[in-house]
């Protein structure tokens, strides 16, 4: 099973097994309901429709009292807190009037064993029983998949299609795209996401904006069909190339659209650079402090004595550090004051919802010794997210899902403009 886990790591199948898992030594209170989508008429299973059952459930997913996860044969699998029982038999009751006209919902078929709309597991008492349930849902999944490629049923597991990967950057390869770097207009691939002050149900305030470059946009541009991630120590090089680029394109006097506090995700030997000091002399000095230079762990951990050097220097030029990719297994062990560092940039995972490594008291407690106002959540792509963040005492966020917040709050202000002008 552990190779089936591994192959279909995106499926909602394999997440619910992983998230079964560690629900191991988290079970207790907690309950499950299995809604067989699958088996209503297939125009009960359009996309409107479930959508519609998605949302059912939104507000327990939202309130994190649940985790909904949908299959790939449409059925609905929702694992939630005792606490909200009530909640959850609601939304039930919702959906069987949702397809109250489908032949499933007739009180005589749903005498019938195995034609039930709903199977409901008392997780704390049937875990095993609940256990094999996800794993056969990965197992039928990668069978499904496996014969969709025409492979027979019993080498499924040993030959599950895997997504071909782009061929690796090679010296050879790296030494045409650093080339290529050089001449290259880079200013149409910036991109900007803001790293925003959310409290309670507030409109998200902008702190900063970090620019960089799409490395999926570079790839696209310069060398299509090259994976430029796959060997981790040649994109550290072709990244430093690409830190001088965006040294030069910021420093240019005449480029000044990237407007308010920014961030850029630098290295460590590009601040001992002279790229770096002719961008330091191109700043107004009053600017710096509003300049933000994100270092990745990795990077510093690689570099100490460098980093120890490049932090006074830049820290003595006004400008503020940011310590980016950190994991929740890291973070505990990150002293911000004793590194010298003003912000610590930590990555949202779903696991950190269900995860004894650091339970959330310690969270706040590791939290409040950085600083709530020091350490930002990046990679917040929904609302789970952002909920989280605050219920540990996290002020500043970043991601996709503040991305959308920053979208619908300028809608928000141009109706009621439009409004007022009329």
């Amino acid at each position: 099973m552990a190779k089936v886990a591994k192959t279909h790591l995106q499926s909602q199948e394999s997440l619910l097994l992983d998230y079964v898992h560690r629900l191991e030594k988290l079970k207790k209170g907690r309950r499950a309901v299995h809604v067989h989508i699958s088996r209503l008429m297939p125009y009960n299973r359009r996309d409107n429709h479930l959508q519609s059952a998605l949302n059912t459930f939104d507000g327990i997913v939202k309130t994190l009292n649940g985790q909904v996860f949908l299959l790939k044969n449409t059925d609905l699998i929702l694992v939630y807190k005792e606490g909200a029982k009530d909640d959850v038999e609601t939304a039930i009751v919702k959906l069987r009037f949702l397809f109250s006209d489908d032949p499933l919902l007739e009180e005589k078929t749903q005498e019938r064993k195995g034609r039930e709309f709903c199977t409901w597991y008392n997780v704390e008492a049937q875990y095993d029983e609940f256990l094999y349930l996800a794993r056969e849902l990965v197992s039928n999944l990668t069978v499904a998949e496996a014969k969709e490629q025409g492979l027979d049923a019993e080498d499924a597991f040993e030959e599950a299609p895997v997504k071909p990967q782009d061929p690796p950057m090679t010296p050879k390869v790296l030494a045409q795209v650093s080339d290529a770097l050089m001449r290259a207009d880079l200013s149409n691939m910036m991109r900007r996401q803001y790293v925003c002050s959310i409290t309670g149900e507030g409109a998200p305030q902008d702190v900063f904006s970090e620019l960089y470059i799409s490395i999926p946009d570079l790839r696209d541009t310069l060398l299509p069909g090259i994976g430029l991630t796959g060997n981790r120590w040649l994109f550290q090089h072709l990244t430093e190339t690409l830190d001088h680029r965006v040294l030069s394109l910021l420093g240019k006097t005449d480029e000044r659209s990237f407007t308010g506090d920014i961030s850029i995700n630098l290295n460590v030997a590009t601040l001992l650079t002279k790229e770096f000091l002719n961008f330091d002399d191109a700043v107004i000095a009053s600017m710096r402090g509003g300049i933000v230079l994100e270092l990745q762990l990795v990077d510093i951990f690689a570099n100490l004595n460098d980093f120890q050097f490049a932090r006074e220097f830049v820290k003595d030029r006004g400008y503020r550090l940011c310590i980016d990719g950190i994991d929740y297994n890291t973070l505990r062990y990150i002293d911000r004051e004793r590194m010298g560092i003003d912000l610590i940039k930590l990555n949202w995972s779903p696991e950190l919802l269900v995860t004894e490594d650091i339970p959330l008291q310690e969270m706040r407690e590791v939290v409040s010794m950085a600083g709530e106002a020091r350490m930002i959540l990046a990679r917040c792509d929904d609302r789970d997210a952002i909920e989280y963040g605050q219920s540990v005492g996290i002020k500043l966020f970043q991601g996709r899902h503040v991305e959308t917040l920053i979208a619908e709050e300028s809608r928000r202000r141009n109706m009621h403009k439009r409004i007022r002008l009329n």
